[in-house]
C-alpha cells in the first residue's frame, strides 16, 4: 500500500524538518524543558511562604500553635512581631502572606474552655495562595484544638476519615503532569505540520508540487506523517519521565493509550493543514497555529475543569481534542482507565480526526485545482 511516490513524499518531508537547524531544536529543546519547568515550578500548591504572628499571649497554646507552624514542612519562616501597625505593614508590603494574632487571654481562655479565637489576617491580593494558606492554619488550629479536648470526651461522637482516592496526597504534580502530555503533543505536532505547505509556497517549491505525479492523498499523508511521529516521539518520552524522574505511577494500560494517542495526533495534524494550507507564509502559519492551539488548551481542562465553565462552553469543547485525550492521559496514568472508559473518549477523536482530514483533503485539492 506504501508505494515508492509516498516513501519518497514522506522522507522529502521528514528530511525538511530534521535538516533545519531552527527546527530541530524547537523539536527536541522546549518538550525537555517544558516538562521540568512544569514539574518544577507550575504548580497550585503554596510552599516556602512566610507567615507573621502577634504573640501578644506568651503562653503554652500560643506557643504550640506557633511550634507547628515553625515545623510545617510548607512554611519557610515564621516573622515575629511586636504591634498591630508592624503587622499591618507586613501585610501592606507583602513581606507575609499571612498573619496570626493572638490576645493576651488565649491560652488562659484554651485552659478554662471558654472560646479562644485566634486572629488571621491574609493577603487577599493573591486569593488562590491565600485561599490554600488559610486551609493550612486551620488545619494546625484544628489539631491543637483537638489536643484540649479530654481523652474521655474526645472518642465521644462521630468521626470523619479521608481517603483521596487515585492521589493519595492531593500532589498537584500527580495531576498537572499526565495532563501535559496532551498540551505539548498539540503544540509539537501543531507546529510542524502549520509549516508544511506553508513552507512550500514561501519557498516556491508549492508549484513543483502540483505538477509532480503525486496524488493528493500521497501529498497529505506525506505532510501528515512526521507531526505524528515528532508528537509519539514527545509523547514517549513523557511516558518514560514521568515514573522514572517524577514518580507518577502508570497504572493504566499503554496500548489502548497509544491507540488514542494517535488518533488525537491525526486529528491535531487535520487542523494543522487546514491552517497550513489557508496560509501564503510560515508567519500566518505560526501565528494561526498559536491562536488555535491556546484556546484548545484552556478549553481542555488543563487550567481549570469542563465542568466548572458555562453550558455552552462546555457544548464547544467536544470539538475539542485535547479535552478528551486529557481525560485519557490522566486516567490511564492515575486510576488504571478501562477499556470502556477509554473508547467513551477515543470515538470523539476518531470524528473529529475524520471530519478534519475530509476539511483538509478538500481545501488542500481545491487550492491545487
Amino acid at each position: 500500500m506504501i508505494g515508492p511516490r509516498l516513501v519518497a513524499i514522506i522522507v522529502k518531508e521528514i528530511l525538511a524538518v530534521l535538516r533545519d537547524p531552527r527546527a530541530r531544536i524547537i523539536l527536541i529543546a522546549p518538550p525537555v524543558i517544558q516538562i521540568f519547568l512544569f514539574g518544577f515550578a507550575s504548580t497550585m500548591e503554596v510552599d516556602n511562604f512566610k507567615v507573621g504572628v502577634l504573640d501578644l499571649d506568651g503562653g503554652r497554646w500560643s506557643h504550640e500553635v506557633i511550634a507547628r507552624l515553625e515545623g510545617s514542612p510548607n512554611v519557610r519562616e515564621v516573622v515575629s512581631f511586636h504591634s498591630d501597625g508592624e503587622m499591618r505593614e507586613a501585610i501592606n508590603r507583602q513581606d507575609v502572606i499571612a498573619a496570626l494574632r493572638f490576645d493576651p487571654q488565649f491560652s488562659a481562655n484554651v485552659e478554662t474552655r471558654r472560646g479562644a479565637v485566634i486572629g488571621a489576617i491574609y493577603d487577599g491580593r493573591r486569593s488562590n495562595a491565600a485561599q490554600i494558606v488559610s486551609s493550612y492554619m486551620n488545619r494546625i488550629a484544628a489539631d491543637v484544638g483537638a489536643m484540649t479536648i479530654p481523652r474521655q470526651r474526645a472518642g465521644q461522637g462521630g468521626a470523619t476519615v479521608e481517603r483521596h482516592w487515585f492521589n493519595p496526597n492531593l500532589t498537584y504534580r500527580w495531576f498537572v503532569m499526565p495532563a501535559l502530555i496532551a498540551v505539548i503533543a498539540a503544540i509539537s505536532a501543531m507546529a510542524v505540520v502549520s509549516q508544511s505547505v506553508a513552507r512550500e509556497k514561501e519557498l516556491g517549491t508549492f508549484d513543483q508540487l502540483m505538477v509532480s505525479p503525486l496524488r493528493v492523498h500521497e501529498i497529505l499523508i506525506g505532510k501528515m506523517l512526521p507531526p505524528i511521529l515528532v508528537g509519539l516521539a514527545n509523547a514517549t518520552l513523557f511516558v518514560f519521565l514521568l515514573p522514572l524522574a517524577f514518580g507518577i505511577p502508570l497504572t493504566g494500560s499503554l496500548p489502548l493509550f497509544y491507540i488514542a494517542l494517535l488518533l488525537y495526533l491525526v486529528a491535531l495534524t487535520g487542523i494543522g493543514m487546514l491552517i497550513s494550507t489557508v496560509s501564503a507564509t510560515q508567519q500566518q502559519a505560526f501565528l494561526g497555529m498559536f491562536s488555535v492551539v491556546v484556546p484548545m488548551v484552556i478549553l481542555s481542562g488543563y487550567a481549570s475543569p469542563v465542568d466548572n465553565m458555562p453550558h455552552w462552553l462546555q457544548i464547544v469543547t467536544w470539538i475539542n481534542p485535547p479535552r478528551w485525550f486529557l481525560a485519557i492521559c490522566e486516567g490511564t496514568f492515575l486510576k488504571a482507565m478501562t477499556p470502556a472508559q477509554i473508547f467513551a473518549n477515543s470515538w470523539p477523536l476518531a470524528v473529529i480526526a475524520a471530519a478534519t482530514l475530509l476539511a483538509a483533503s478538500a481545501l488542500f485539492r481545491s487550492r491545487m485545482e
